[in-house]
């Protein structure tokens, strides 16, 4: 990609300040391929993420320009290339170049190698291991004609493997020459715990989960709120509410991974913002007094499905194993949902008889989820940075 067309993306996509995104799940991509002529490996790694770990914004005004990156890409291509390891291959760089994506510009190195594995080999990941827990490698590995494979690198718990000089077992002359047995493909359960990640990592998704479920062991009265009296009764709307919301995402996560529909970032994150402080709004001053709370809720899910799908949508996967990783993913979503839900409304329900609790919990919480959500819709709509998650 020639320097003109890098300047345009900076121009158009990258001119944001650092923290407006600050929110977003931190994932990088990886593509490797293994064949008979060596192996290729592409990275893709937003360009906030390495402003994180590099300080590329070297004149501090919360902006990342043509001139900043460009003087930047050695210390970038050294950071990546210390961190990314592939057993049994000598990695070297051969080339570099800016990648637009749906949530901002990202750096995507490619290396390659002549070693040949003759089986998936194990990457040792550990970009942003210093600076962020929460970031994840999202691998697509593919050997050969074999189906592609997935993985899910944590940097904070990279591979390990032994070293060259480790004692091998003896092999002996017809094993040697036999040829290798071809690789089953696997699919792990990965994408099952990236689905929990990134429901408990996703603090925008996880409020507007407690704005709906603040109010869930009360009743709305004329004379005001007042306890319910058996947990049935708080848990029947739960289960509408939570059953709304799984269905509304898991329709839009699904379009959006499949590529069917397509919404940018800069109107996605703004709207699950706005969604919270209507949620919020609603517990004080009733809103959709004319619609089922879980009609709402179904309403509001649809767009922050939106917000999970990029995780899936990047890696062009083939049918089958798109399919797999989606299922086990939206599944991590609800079992990450599925606790939040159980805990909270545990703790409200016996809290539900004190005499603060409308005052200070519905109240107090809603307030607040409205003052963050207002922040955060700021954040993601003009050049400022308030909060730094």
């Amino acid at each position: 990609m020639n320097s003109f067309v890098e300047r345009l993306l900076l121009c158009s996509a990258l001119l944001l300040p650092a923290g407006a995104w600050a929110h977003k799940a931190s994932d990088a991509y990886l593509q490797l391929a293994a064949t008979e002529q060596g192996l290729s490996l592409r990275i893709d790694v937003a360009l906030r993420d390495l402003d994180a770990a590099l300080d590329l914004d070297a004149d501090g005004d919360g902006r990342l320009t043509w001139g900043e990156v460009r003087a930047a890409w050695p210390a970038i291509d050294a950071y990546v290339v210390a961190r990314l390891q592939v057993q049994g291959c000598e990695l070297a760089l051969n080339g570099h170049a800016l990648e637009k994506r749906a949530d901002g510009v990202y750096a995507a190195l490619s290396l390659q190698s002549p070693c040949q594995p003759s089986e998936l080999p194990m990457i040792r990941y550990t970009v942003m291991q210093e600076v962020d827990p929460t970031h994840r490698g999202l691998a697509r590995i593919t050997l050969g004609s074999s189906r592609p494979e997935l993985r899910v690198l944590d940097p904070m718990h990279p591979a390990a493997w032994p070293s060259a000089t480790a004692q091998q077992p003896a092999v002996t002359q017809a094993a040697a020459a036999a040829p290798p047995p071809l690789a089953e493909p696997t699919l792990d359960t990965s994408f099952l715990r990236e689905g929990v990640h990134h429901i408990a990592t996703g603090y925008d998704h996880v409020l507007f989960l407690l704005c709906l479920l603040l109010p869930a062991v009360m009743r709305r009265t004329p004379q005001g709120w007042r306890p319910v009296d058996l947990l049935k009764q708080a848990v029947w709307p739960v289960v509408g509410i939570v059953t709304a919301f799984t269905l509304a995402h898991s329709i839009t996560l699904t379009l959006a991974a499949l590529k069917l529909v397509a919404l940018p970032s800069s109107l996605i994150e703004p709207a699950i913002a706005a969604t919270i402080v209507l949620a919020a709004i609603d517990n004080l001053w009733p809103l959709f007094s004319r619609l089922p709370r879980a009609a709402v809720t179904f309403l509001f899910g649809l767009i922050h499905g939106f917000g999970f799908a990029g995780v899936l949508a990047e890696l062009d996967l083939p049918a089958a194993t798109f399919a797999w990783a989606l299922l086990q993913f939206n599944l991590g979503l609800e079992l990450g949902q599925l606790a939040i839900v159980l805990a909270v409304v545990s703790l409200l329900y016996l809290l539900r008889r004190r005499a603060a609790y409308p005052r200070w919990v519905i109240g107090g919480g809603s307030m607040a989820a409205i003052m963050v959500g207002s922040l955060w819709f700021i954040e993601r709509t003009a050049d400022v940075s308030v909060l730094g998650f």
